[in-house]
C-alpha cells in the first residue's frame, strides 16, 4: 500500500514527530496504557475461571500477551489498518465511509455497511466500561495499603466519574499540555517497575519463545481457552488507537507505539510475571505489588491520573463518533459544542456525556469490583476488531488493489486470531458481556431507526420534485408575479436542485418573494473536512435567485452563516446583518395502519426522536432574530 494522507500529522497538529508523539502517550494510548493495572490478574483468577499461578501459565500467559501485542497491534493496527484512513481520519465508522458509495447500494455492500455501523455501535458500550473499569481499577489499589478503605472503594470511584463527566464541558485544551507529559511518566514507571522485577528473575524473559503459548493451552485446555478472555484485556485499546488516528498521523502514532509504549507494556508484564515466579500470592494485584511500600500512595494517585486520562481519551472519541454519526444520517441532530477554537477534534455533545457518566456509574455501583467488571469487557471490543478486519479486507481489495491470494492471507490471519478471542469472550456473555451488547444493539436499532426514517421523510418532501429553474421560468411567466421586497432571504432545503416546499407556500399564501433568493442545501461529504475554498458552489437561476450548495466532512460541523461569508455572501451582495433565513420542519405523523413503512414500534421511536433533535436552526448556528420556520405534516 502507498503512503496516505495519515502518514503525517493531521490537519491542524503541526509540529515535531517528537512532540507529536508525546502528544499521542496521552490521547492515544490511555486505554491500553492502562491494562497492566487489571489484565495480568485477570488472566489467572478471572471472573468464571481460576488458574493456578505455576511457573509454566505464567510462561504461558506472558508469551500470549507478547505475541498479541505483537499480532494485534503492531502488525494490525499500526502496521497496515492505520493506512486505511479517510482523509487522514480512523476509526471504524470513517473506514465504513471508504466502502459507502455516493449512489446506489448493493445487496452486498449494504450489508457491509450495516455491518459497519453495528461495529460502530458495539464502540459505545465499550466506551461505558472502559472509564468505569479503569477508574475503579486504580482506586482498588487503596485496598493494598489499607484494607479498611475496601467500603470506600466504590463511592471514591463514583466521585471521580462524576467529577471527570462534570468538567468534560469546559473542554481539555489546558488538560491536555499535560496528558503526554502524565502518560510520559506512567510508561517510564510501568518500565522501571518491570525492569527491577526482571532483574531479579531474569529467565522470565523465556516467555517470548511461542512454544510456552501452546503448553498453556494443551495443559489447561478449556480453562486455558477461558483465561484467553482475560488476556485480551491486554490489547483494549487498539480500536481507540485507530480511531484517534486523525489527531496525530499516523508516524507519530507508529513512532510512540514503538519507542515508548510498547517496550513498557512488555516490560511490565514481564516485571509482574517475574514477581508471580518467585510469589505466586502476589497475584491479587502484581503491579501494586511490585511497588516499594514508600511508593504505594504515589503509584495510585499516578494510576488515577492515568485512568481519568484513558477515560478522557475514549469519551471524546464518542464525541467524535456521534459526531460523524449525525453528519453521515445516523444520529438525530444535537447540538455539538467546540470547545477549543485551536483543535478541531475537543467537542462536547451534553446528552452522550451525561448518558456515558449514567452508565459507567450503574456499572461501578452494579458490579462492586474490576475483577467482575472485568467479564463485562471485551465481548464488545472482540466483535468490533472482527468487523475491523473484514471492512478492511474489502478495503484491501475495493481501495488498494490487493492480490485476493494476498488479501485473504492477511486478514485471514488477523481473523484467526479476531475470532479466538471473540469465542473465548462469548463465554463472558452470561455474567456481564451482555451489557455493552445490549448496549450495541440499542445504538444500533436508534440509528437504523434514524436512517430508514429519514430516508421516508426525504422521499416524501421528494414526492413533489419540481425542479427549481422550472419553478423560477414558472414565476417569470406568470400573470400575475409574486411582489418583490427588498433584502434577502436564505431558504434551506436538503434537495438541492428541486424547490423547497416553504418558498412554494411562502408564494402561495404570501405572494411576496423577497429581492435576492438563495436556496441553499448543506450536503455531506464522504471525506472528514472539506476546503474551505471548496465549501460553496452557486448557480445564477436569474431574476436574483440562486441554488447554493455548502459542503461539510463528517467530522465537521456546519455553520451556515460562517460558509456563505466564505464565499457566497460576497458574490451575491449579500447583507449578513438583515438576510432572513427560512426553514421547512417536518411535523413527523404516524401512518394508518395499512400505510406504514416501518412496524409501529419503530414509527413511534422515529417520532419521538425526530421531537427531541435539536432543530435546524441551533444545528446551523441561525440568528434566531432573523429565522422564520415553515412547518409541514410528514407521515413515515
Amino acid at each position: 500500500m502507498s503512503d496516505g494522507p495519515g502518514d503525517g500529522p493531521a490537519p491542524g497538529h503541526g509540529g515535531s514527530l517528537a512532540a507529536l508523539g508525546l502528544g499521542a502517550l496521552g490521547i492515544v494510548f490511555g486505554d491500553i496504557g492502562t491494562s497492566p493495572l487489571y489484565a495480568l490478574r485477570e488472566t489467572f483468577h478471572g471472573h468464571g475461571h481460576v488458574l493456578p499461578v505455576t511457573d509454566a501459565n505464567v510462561h504461558g500467559s506472558l508469551s500470549i500477551i507478547t505475541w498479541s501485542l505483537v499480532i494485534v497491534i503492531s502488525v494490525k493496527y499500526v502496521a497496515f489498518v492505520m493506512r486505511a484512513d479517510n482523509g487522514g481520519e480512523g476509526g471504524i465508522l470513517a473506514l465504513t465511509a471508504l466502502l459507502r458509495p455516493k449512489s446506489g447500494f448493493s445487496g452486498r455492500r449494504r450489508h457491509l455497511l450495516t455491518l459497519g455501523l453495528f461495529g460502530t455501535a458495539l464502540l459505545y458500550g465499550d466506551a461505558a466500561i472502559t472509564p468505569a473499569i479503569s477508574v475503579l481499577s486504580a482506586v482498588e489499589g487503596l485496598e493494598i495499603a489499607t484494607p479498611r478503605v475496601e467500603p470506600l472503594v466504590v463511592p471514591i470511584a463514583v466521585v471521580i466519574l462524576v467529577g471527570l463527566f462534570a468538567v468534560q464541558r469546559r473542554g481539555t485544551t489546558a488538560i491536555a499540555r499535560v496528558f503526554g507529559p502524565v502518560m510520559a511518566v506512567w510508561f517510564g514507571v510501568l518500565a522501571l517497575l518491570g525492569l527491577g522485577q526482571i532483574l531479579e528473575t531474569p529467565s522470565v524473559l523465556g516467555a517470548v519463545n511461542p512454544i510456552h503459548a501452546v503448553r498453556f493451552f494443551t495443559d489447561n485446555r478449556a480453562d486455558g481457552f477461558l483465561a484467553l478472555g482475560s488476556m485480551f484485556l491486554v490489547v483494549t485499546g487498539g480500536e481507540a488507537l485507530y480511531a484517534d488516528m486523525g489527531h496525530f498521523g499516523r508516524r507519530p502514532i507508529q513512532a510512540a507505539w514503538f519507542a515508548a509504549v510498547l517496550p513498557a507494556l512488555l516490560v511490565s508484564y514481564y516485571g509482574q510475571g517475574a514477581l508471580l515466579l518467585r510469589d505466586p500470592g502476589a497475584i491479587d494485584s502484581p503491579l501494586y505489588r511490585m511497588t516499594p511500600s514508600w511508593g504505594l500512595y504515589p503509584m495510585i494517585g499516578l494510576a488515577t491520573v492515568a485512568t481519568v486520562i484513558a477515560s478522557q481519551a475514549l469519551i471524546s472519541g464518542v464525541f467524535s463518533i456521534t459526531m460523524q454519526a449525525i453528519q453521515l444520517g445516523y444520529a438525530p441532530r444535537h447540538r455539538i459544542r467546540h470547545t477549543s477554537e485551536a483543535a478541531f477534534g475537543q467537542i462536547y455533545i451534553p446528552v452522550i456525556n451525561w448518558a456515558l457518566m449514567g452508565a459507567c456509574i450503574a456499572l461501578v455501583v452494579g458490579f462492586g469490583s474490576s475483577t467482575r467488571l472485568a467479564s463485562a469487557y471485551g465481548v464488545a471490543v472482540t466483535s468490533t476488531m472482527v468487523i475491523t478486519t473484514i471492512l478492511f479486507y474489502v478495503v484491501l481489495r475495493e481501495r488498494f488493489r490487493w492480490p485476493l491470494a494476498a488479501g485473504v492471507a492477511l486478514c485471514g490471519a488477523f481473523l484467526i486470531v479476531d475470532l479466538a478471542y471473540f469465542g473465548a469472550n462469548l463465554f463472558k456473555v452470561p455474567q456481564g458481556g451482555w451489557f455493552p451488547l445490549l448496549v450495541a444493539f440499542g445504538m444500533f436499532t436508534l440509528m437504523t431507526t434514524w436512517s430508514t426514517g429519514r430516508s421516508i421523510v426525504a422521499e416524501a418532501m421528494r414526492s413533489n420534485k419540481l425542479p427549481l429553474a422550472e419553478y423560477v421560468h414558472s414565476l417569470r411567466r406568470s400573470h400575475h408575479p409574486p411582489a418583490r421586497v427588498r433584502g434577502a432571504a436564505v431558504y434551506l432545503f436538503a434537495n438541492a436542485g428541486l424547490t423547497p416546499p416553504a418558498l412554494m407556500a411562502n408564494v402561495r399564501y404570501n405572494d411576496v418573494l423577497h429581492e435576492r433568493i438563495v436556496v441553499l442545501s448543506v450536503e455531506t461529504a464522504l471525506t472528514p473536512r472539506v476546503l474551505p475554498a471548496k465549501r460553496s458552489s452557486v448557480v445564477d437561476l436569474g431574476d436574483g435567485i440562486y441554488q447554493v450548495t455548502l459542503s461539510y466532512g463528517f467530522m465537521e460541523e456546519p455553520d451556515v452563516m460562517r460558509g456563505l461569508q466564505q464565499g457566497a455572501m460576497s458574490r451575491l451582495s449579500l447583507d449578513a446583518a438583515t438576510t432572513v433565513y427560512v426553514l421547512g420542519a417536518e411535523a413527523v405523523r404516524t401512518r394508518t395502519r395499512s400505510g406504514r413503512s416501518m412496524v409501529m414500534w419503530r414509527e413511534r421511536l422515529f417520532v419521538l426522536l425526530s421531537r427531541n433533535a435539536t432543530p435546524a436552526a441551533q444545528v446551523f448556528s441561525l440568528p434566531a432574530d432573523r429565522t422564520l420556520i415553515i412547518s409541514r405534516p410528514v407521515d413515515v
